[in-house]
């Protein structure tokens, strides 16, 4: 069982969740919620700090955790629709 975080996973994750990040905040918006999508955005991004934050003190164990809490508002942004993406190697959306 691995129950390790290493560097390499922490750096794949950062990688995937960072690129997901940047595909949301250019995605078209749902017009009719906006500022919902721009809260989504903004809970994503301040996890994806505290992220590099954890890690840059060393605390890998936290870094993955708010890698995968940025994730998961991305994941919910996308499937309720505030942001038209379409790419599910990064998103729980069909293609």
């Amino acid at each position: 069982m691995n129950n390790t975080v290493t560097e390499e996973k922490l750096e794949k994750s950062f990688s995937i969740t960072k690129e997901a990040l940047e595909v949301a905040k250019k995605a078209e918006k749902k017009k009719s919620m906006k500022k919902e999508a721009a809260d989504f955005l903004d809970m994503a991004s301040r996890y994806y700090s505290d992220a590099q934050h954890f890690k840059e003190k060393g605390n890998y164990v936290l870094a993955f955790g708010a890698l995968n809490y940025a994730h998961g508002w991305l994941d919910a942004g996308a499937r309720i629709g505030l942001f038209k993406v379409k790419d599910s190697r990064l998103f729980t959306v069909d293609d």
